[in-house]
């Protein structure tokens, strides 16, 4: 056996190369006893990891991850066509009837009419958004790496909730008031449209009066020939009215999207979050109208939900007398809201991946 290598310190290689001891150089090469070669710490690339992961780099974390995906596109997409859309086919046909039978005019809400598409078909869309956020992670097992590289759980979830919260606030906002603009546009020639910049007034009350029959009140179908309406009475509507129902039904669809991401941070399935917001929101209050009635008010007050039914009213006779005003309504979503995102944070926290 050879007790010598073939290549070492001060030997020639298999290539005739004389080879140097490890760090050990010849005249101006020679490392200097107390620190690196000349030149060798600009060859450094990276400068070393120092300090801890936090929320900030969790939030852009977070937002590349909700960006990066088609499907956020496709569903925010989904919801300006739809809200804008379908509040803009209500709103003109609501115009053209007015045409047909003016008294309908009397007591008409115009911010409702043009946002009631926003409040009652969009919620369902920001909830698949909303549960998308979390559950797709599930599903495709991602959500390991991101707990691998964050391993502070509960700072990845507040980073979730951040971004999706900012991203359904604001894409609400813009949503609400695009269809209000486009709904009152719709609405410009009947005299009853609202604004934003100074109070309306419209009329209260309608009787009509035909040839050979005594006054009645507005409504039906379209008015008789030779018939006339008499206004009575008037509703002013202010420009602060009008803001806050409009933000409001913005806050209104941003609650329901925190409702829907609680609820797919706790049953972890895209599918079962859906579902579970569709009947919280939907299906529900539709089976409590069967309740006998002296319960069936006292329990609709507290269904998350029904902040819709006076969020959006801007003439206090429209409102449900069994609710409470809109402010305390949208603190009951805001409850739901909360309980399902601490849930959902807790579970979050304690379950495996």
């Amino acid at each position: 056996m050879d007790q010598e290598p073939d290549e070492g310190p001060g030997r020639r290689g298999v290539h005739g190369l004389r080879l140097q001891p490890p760090d050990v150089g010849d005249g101006v090469h020679r490392r200097p006893p107390d620190r690196d070669r000349p030149g060798q710490a600009d060859r450094r690339l990276l400068p070393p990891a120092t300090g801890r992961a936090g929320l900030r780099g969790a939030i852009a974390s977070e937002f590349t991850k909700i960006r990066s995906v088609r499907s956020t596109y496709w569903t925010l997409a989904a919801l300006l066509v739809v809200s804008i859309g379908i509040g803009a086919a209500i709103t003109g046909g609501t115009a053209a009837n007015f045409s047909h039978n003016p008294a309908n005019k009397a007591g008409f809400d115009a911010t409702q009419a043009s946002l009631i598409a926003f409040f009652e078909i969009g919620q369902l869309i920001i909830a698949v958004i909303a549960a998308l956020a979390i559950t797709s992670e599930y599903s495709t097992g991602m959500i390991r790496t991101s707990l691998t590289a964050q391993p502070r759980r509960g700072r990845v979830y507040a980073a979730k909730t951040i971004v999706l919260t900012s991203l359904a606030l604001i894409v609400s906002l813009v949503t609400s008031f695009i269809a209000f603009f486009v709904g009152q546009a719709l609405l410009s020639s009947s005299g009853v449209s609202a604004s934003l910049f100074h109070s309306v007034t419209i009329p209260q009350n309608a009787n009509v009066t035909c040839p050979g029959s005594g006054p009645g009140p507005g409504g039906g179908g379209g008015l008789p020939p030779g018939c006339n309406v008499v206004f009575s009475g008037t509703d002013v509507i202010s420009p602060t009215t009008v803001l806050l129902a409009v933000i409001g039904c913005a806050l209104f669809v941003t609650l329901v999207a925190i409702i829907a991401f609680g609820i797919g941070a706790i049953v972890r399935h895209t599918a079962g979050a859906v579902a579970i917001a569709i009947a919280a929101l939907f299906i529900i209050p539709v089976l409590e109208q069967a309740l006998p009635h002296e319960w069936r008010w006292d329990i609709m007050r507290f269904l998350p939900d029904a902040a819709n039914q006076v969020v959006s009213v801007t003439i206090g006779d429209n409102a449900n007398p069994h609710l409470w005003s809109a402010w305390p309504q949208l603190g009951v979503t805001a409850l739901w809201a909360a309980v399902l995102l601490a849930a959902g944070a807790y579970l979050f926290r304690k379950r495996d991946a």
